[in-house]
């Protein structure tokens, strides 16, 4: 399952590329927010990363203006390993290398074609494990 949410900044972007997202053959959720009145986005950052610290096999999308936002609040949570990515590459390195589970990303910096990339890359890239394995255990433990 891929969840998805943001805030009023990026509902637009959120549906578009949920859309892409599920035309692909993935199982989707979407978390909201509906509209363009304001909300705080951290309670949509909680809430998806509420949904997946603890299984492995989910994945989440998370939206704002930025990112920034969204992926500090996601991170917050145990389990939770949320990568603000700007493009392909990153989006590929924060799965292969650091077994990124939520993917934050800014609509008011990206442009759409680009956001579409960076979602297909994320959700079709495996970990590497290996001595990724030790460095992101360390992450989760502090040690």
């Amino acid at each position: 399952m891929i969840f998805f949410a943001s805030d009023h900044a990026a509902v637009e972007m959120r549906r578009h590329l949920l859309a892409m997202v599920h035309d692909q053959g993935f199982d989707v959720e979407d978390l909201g927010a509906d509209g363009s009145q304001s909300v705080d986005y951290p309670d949509f950052a909680h809430a998806l990363a509420a949904r997946i610290s603890n299984r492995s096999s989910d994945l989440g999308i998370l939206l704002c203006g930025t990112g920034l936002g969204m992926s500090m609040a996601a991170n917050r949570h145990i389990g939770i390993r949320a990568a603000l990515c700007h493009d392909a590459y990153t989006a590929e390195m924060a799965r292969r290398h650091n077994d990124a589970n939520v993917l934050c990303l800014g609509a008011r910096v990206l442009g759409e074609g680009v956001a579409e990339q960076i979602v297909r890359i994320f959700i079709t890239t495996e970990f590497d494990g290996g001595r990724h394995a030790r460095r992101v255990d360390k992450i989760e433990t502090g040690v």
